[in-house]
């Protein structure tokens, strides 16, 4: 469409209205609860995330691995004090670490002006990893700011070597955008960053996709899936 000086301009958006900042709730699924980190999760994060196996969830994050609870309780202490982030311990449900904090995720880049907010700083232990309930935490992540928060575009960025990230991105409906290079330097080196989105008219495709393959019905007895995400997801 042009405007009054003949110039092309993007298409209104009626009614539009500054949407609310995100409140740390608590958002249950089957498998996971998402809920609003505090103190009283640290020690099961600091058992399910630092062990000395555990290196490599840390590869990509601003610091490596701490390596005591202390150290780790002032990393995640600054995501609560900070401003910027909103900040969740993800819970399983069920399996042998029922009830324990294994993994977190923020919401960051939060701009209610336009509508947008960023899920960051995802960390799955490895008892999370590869799970319905991984799965299950961004969908519920993503579907509170799309459906109760009103968001209109909802981003997921990853160090460009982060190669788990982007299939992760890519098979939970992510549209790439493109690689902003030389964007961060991250415990010394140097990262370039690759850009992820789903938008509000997209999402209720990626949100089908989703519930379709979180159905119960789509996994055996043995809780192995039946048809993958990826063949599930909008093309």
């Amino acid at each position: 469409m042009t405007n009054d000086h003949g110039q092309q301009v993007g298409p209104e958006v009626p009614g539009w209205e500054p949407r609310p900042w995100p409140e740390p709730v608590t958002l249950r699924g089957r498998c996971i609860e998402v809920r609003p980190l505090t103190s009283a999760h640290y020690a099961d994060l600091f058992a399910t995330t630092c062990g000395p196996d555990d290196g490599a969830l840390w590869t990509y994050r601003p610091i490596p691995r701490p390596t005591s609870l202390a150290g780790l309780w002032m990393h995640l202490a600054s995501h609560l004090d900070s401003p910027d982030l909103v900040t969740f311990a993800l819970v399983p449900l069920e399996g042998d670490g029922a009830g324990r904090a294994a993994g977190i995720a923020s919401y960051t880049r939060i701009e209610p002006g336009h509508g947008q907010v960023e899920i960051a700083g995802v960390l799955f232990g490895s008892s999370l990893q590869r799970t319905t309930a991984a799965t299950e935490a961004v969908h519920l992540l993503m579907a509170h700011a799309f459906d109760e928060l009103g968001y209109r575009r909802f981003e997921w960025k990853c160090d460009s070597l982060n190669e788990p990230s982007r299939r992760a991105a890519k098979r939970l409906g992510f549209v790439e955008e493109g690689r902003f290079r030389n964007h961060m330097v991250t415990q010394g080196r140097n990262r370039d960053t690759d850009w992820f989105s789903v938008t509000a008219e997209e999402w209720p495709a990626v949100r089908a996709a989703h519930e379709r393959w979180l159905d119960p019905a789509n996994f055996d007895e043995q809780g192995r899936q039946l048809a993958p995400l990826s063949v599930l997801a909008p093309e």
